[in-house]
């Protein structure tokens, strides 16, 4: 007699994952009865409706046909109710949460620019979608994806026209985001520029195409931005490399400028031998990480003696944006660790650096652009709001900081 308690399952390969199953008939049961409770709000809505004989106007009238809904948990069949009026105007009901025509989810929906982003090409999405919501789902197929990306295209010319002077800005950041697509022998870029608004709110501005961050082409991202009704901000982080710089002076002359330390950092370090590098990065960190700005300015003069002679490129690397380097010091100290580098950006779009070589073959310059912008809104709705946003206002209204202390009035008799 055998003692094994292992027992064989028959058609294993046909048997779902019991989890997901019960998932599955829990979202059922929650989409129908979400459903049925907007019926009754319709109904108690014509409650006065009655007939001659004292009836109700409006009643139920049994179901649409079943449909199934794709989500991410696989296929889930609702059923939507009709109504009947007795009396006076015709009534349909239709539910906001399952409205006439949808077959799949929101959530679902957001996954095929990440699947095409990571290289699954437009004739492999079927494929794809099999393994995430099963093979039941039908319709998600690449004819999908092309709908989509005409939708996608609508959405972003409408979302470049947007006014943005409903708002009042007060930090941007900017990038030059490259691809892998290229055009003859230039790689294409995205120009993109963040916001932060006075409730601490962070929002794409801008991604436009550009063959390369030259000052003509941010010229023309900052113009526009300024034609929408962007204001002049308080301060402008970003990469020292850029033409966004000289633009900048141009079309927005009063904003602060602020290098991002990351980029200085590694520009630096290029300059040095790689048996240096480790130590030099310590001494870079140590200028940004001052408590005070006379600190820091004293440790920047330190790491300037210390690699000068050996090293003069790097030390005049790091020289040509000193003021710049140091212009969060004028700023609270709440906001220092978001302003002293473009990591929104960097972080956002670390994901297109990476692309497939599959990918590049099928994605156009504007199928490029749309697909970042999808990804970057998407991205937008899982951001936190600036950590000591309450700040922001001091700094719109013109406050004086100092080392990221605001500056009192017995500060300023006593300077």
């Amino acid at each position: 007699m055998s003692k094994s308690n292992v027992i064989e399952l028959a058609g294993r390969e046909s048997s779902t994952d019991p989890l997901t199953e019960l998932l599955r008939i829990g979202a059922q049961r929650l989409i129908q009865h979400a459903v049925e409770t907007e019926l009754q709000e319709l109904l108690t809505q014509h409650g006065e409706r009655r007939t001659e004989s004292g009836n109700a106007g409006v009643v139920r009238n049994g179901y649409l046909p079943e449909r199934e809904l794709q989500t991410g948990l696989g296929p889930v069949t609702v059923k939507i109710p009709k109504v009947r009026a007795k009396t006076g105007e015709p009534v349909t009901f239709r539910s906001a949460l399952v409205p006439p025509y949808v077959r799949k989810t929101k959530s679902l929906e957001a996954a095929l620019p990440w699947l095409y982003l990571k290289g699954v090409s437009s004739g492999e999405m079927s494929e794809a979608l099999d393994v995430l919501v099963g093979p039941e789902a039908k319709g998600l197929s690449a004819s999908t994806v092309s709908r989509l990306k005409q939708v996608w295209a609508q959405e972003y010319r409408h979302w470049c026209e947007e006014r943005l002077d409903k708002d009042r800005w007060v930090y941007v950041w900017a990038d030059g985001i490259y691809s892998g697509l290229r055009a003859e022998q230039t790689k294409l870029c995205a120009l993109v520029v963040i916001g932060v608004n006075a409730r601490g709110e962070k929002h794409f501005l801008a991604i436009e195409d550009g063959m390369r961050e030259s000052t003509q082409s941010w010229r023309e991202v900052l113009l526009k931005l300024k034609s929408r009704g962007m204001n002049s901000p308080e301060l402008a982080i970003g990469d020292g490399a850029m033409g966004f710089w000289s633009a900048l002076e141009e079309v927005y002359g009063d904003t602060r400028q602020q290098r991002c330390w990351v980029h200085k950092t590694k520009n630096v370090l290029n300059c040095l031998p790689k048996s240096a590098q480790a130590k030099a990065k310590e001494s870079l960190h140590a200028i940004w990480q001052a408590e005070t700005k006379t600190d820091a300015e004293k440790t920047f003069d330190l790491f300037i003696k210390t690699y000068e002679p050996k090293y003069p490129k790097a030390t005049l690397c790091l020289q040509k944006d000193r003021e710049e380097l140091m212009a969060f010091y004028d700023f609270p100290a709440q906001h220092w660790q978001s302003i002293r580098t473009s990591n929104p950006i960097e972080s956002t779009f670390g994901t297109i650096r990476h692309r497939t070589k599959r990918s590049k073959g099928c994605l156009t310059r504007d199928g490029m652009l749309h697909m970042m912008f999808k990804l970057g809104l998407c991205a937008e709705k899982k951001w936190r709001r600036l950590r000591g946003f309450e700040y922001l206002a001091k700094v719109i209204t013109g406050i004086k900081f100092k080392d990221g202390v605001e500056v009192t009035d017995v500060d300023q008799a006593a300077a």
